[in-house]
């Protein structure tokens, strides 16, 4: 199932065109993440009255004007840890249940400069910690397949509201498999661009190393359209590479002819699941019918991927979310005597479980006497990573592999287990600690399974690989179309 039956682009067309409005697209959104979305708790905001609006003032645009828009009059969400001024920004916490940002975050006036209009904030893992959408404050979203199952995280509601097709697409971070994960579980195609194409400007910070910011959609044409718009200069962000993408239709014809696809021999052992390695193993066998040679390669320091990765984003997330205190904004508990009081009182009523969680392992490996033996060692192993990924790219041109070791499990199965919950990452965090672009596409499955993605994963910068090959594997049909 998919909003459109076509890519995003004719659909704009069809706006420029005057054969359908902004608003008739808009309604149809709102309608739909008021019925189905809250259904599966997919949204914590929905903007109704304000999207309708902009809809309007778009209808209202010089032909001329509406043209140069890439994305007019198509509605979008965004993932409720990027800044949008004037609509609440709750990371899904208590601590900021009622914080309405003063400014929007640089890829969200990309969307609005694109012509796109945003119909509400999705649900997420709170402050983006959690590959289950379970751990946010206002309840965990569901997954559009089957309500009985998560929908992945941490972008979990972007990634259920395009799969239930409420909206063409959604925003989502991903600072270790947070866009990939989920829309492996839910069908849906998730971009995590290269580290620095796109900037983090607005974007609430988890691990400012690893974060970033990138499209989930229906389709790989889209999520390359959706790239182009998002990857725009940005002084602002001082990782920003002002490095913009540039889209193309030669992208998209399917032909892979030429490029070699690497599959490492780490990410086929044990622990993959029989309806994952079912699932992807037929997509290297469907590249090569398609012109394309695969190839093993070894990622010797993966298997440390899990461990230096989850020191880094804790030692990170605990030097960002020093900020909540209580002072300057978010949520303040009552009846404190000291200012320290105040302090401890509104972090253990503002946080919850797996927030504190990684705030207190963050601490202690920055603490005097485990910085060299945790942090710079965990620093040492991604630098090793990031040199296998660059030697197995000296002999292949994409990486394929799994994105999660199962499809979705049961609603409440890993409660009381977080180890269980990291591991589901071992695929996806590599990525995020070498800076390079991977993707996650939708595999066919057997008809009623659950959706399992296929994994691609370039070097730096190859964000067009990604979309050729992935145009290859998926071929743009809508996921319902390959069941």
């Amino acid at each position: 199932m998919a909003f459109f039956d076509k890519p995003v682009s004719d659909a704009v067309r069809d706006v420029h065109a005057g054969k359908v409005s902004a608003r008739s697209l808009c309604a149809r959104a709102i309608e739909s993440a008021e019925g189905r979305g809250r259904e599966l708790n997919a949204f914590i905001t929905v903007c109704g009255e304000s999207a309708l609006k902009r809809a309007d003032e778009l209808d209202a645009l010089p032909p001329d004007v509406r043209r140069g828009m890439p994305l007019c009059g198509i509605p979008v969400a965004v993932k409720d840890n990027i800044c949008t001024e004037g609509i609440k920004t709750t990371c899904a916490s208590r601590m900021l249940e009622s914080f309405v940002p003063p400014y929007s975050a640089t890829v969200v006036e990309a969307l609005l400069g694109a012509g796109a209009v945003v119909v509400g904030k999705t649900n997420l893992d709170e402050f983006a910690m959690g590959s289950s959408n379970e751990t946010s404050y206002f309840g965990p979203a569901r997954n559009p397949r089957n309500g009985q199952k998560i929908p992945g995280g941490s972008s979990g509601g972007s990634a259920a509201a395009v799969g239930a097709a409420v909206v063409p697409a959604a925003l989502g971070t991903d600072t270790g498999g947070s866009i990939r994960q989920p829309s492996s579980h839910c069908g849906t195609v998730g971009l995590k661009p290269t580290y620095g194409r796109v900037s983090r400007y607005g974007a609430v910070a988890f691990a400012s190393s690893l974060d970033q910011i990138g499209p989930i959609t229906s389709s790989v044409r889209d999520a390359g359209l959706l790239l182009s718009v998002l990857s725009v200069p940005d002084k602002r962000d001082s990782t920003c590479a002002g490095r913009q993408f540039a889209d193309s239709e030669d992208f998209y014809s399917g032909d892979v002819s030429g490029l070699r696809v690497g599959m490492p021999r780490e990410y086929f052992g044990e622990g993959l699941s029989n309806e994952a390695r079912s699932a992807i193993v037929p997509v290297a066998e469907k590249l090569k019918r398609r012109g394309a040679s695969v190839v093993e390669v070894s990622l010797s320091n993966v298997k440390y991927a899990v461990a230096a990765y989850y020191i880094i984003a804790a030692a990170e997330a605990s030097s960002n979310l020093l900020r909540f205190s209580g002072v300057g904004y978010g949520f303040r508990a009552a009846g404190a005597g000291t200012l320290d009081d105040m302090y401890r009182a509104t972090r253990a009523q503002g946080f919850g479980t797996e927030v504190k969680r990684r705030v207190m392992l963050g601490t202690y490996v920055l603490s005097s006497g485990y910085y060299d033996a945790y942090y710079m060692k965990a620093a040492r192993v991604r630098t090793l990573i990031a040199n296998d990924f660059e030697r197995a790219f000296g002999g292949c041109d994409v990486i394929l592999s799994p994105v999660s070791p199962s499809p979705a499990c049961d609603l409440g199965s890993s409660a009381g287990d977080p180890l269980s919950v990291y591991l589901s990452d071992i695929y996806t965090v590599s990525a995020n600690l070498a800076g390079i672009p991977a993707m996650s596409v939708p595999c066919e499955v057997p008809k009623g399974a659950l959706p399992v993605g296929a994994q691609l994963m370039a070097g730096r910068w190859r964000e067009d690989l990604l979309l050729r090959v992935g145009s290859a594997v998926f071929g743009g049909d809508s996921p319902d179309s390959m069941n």
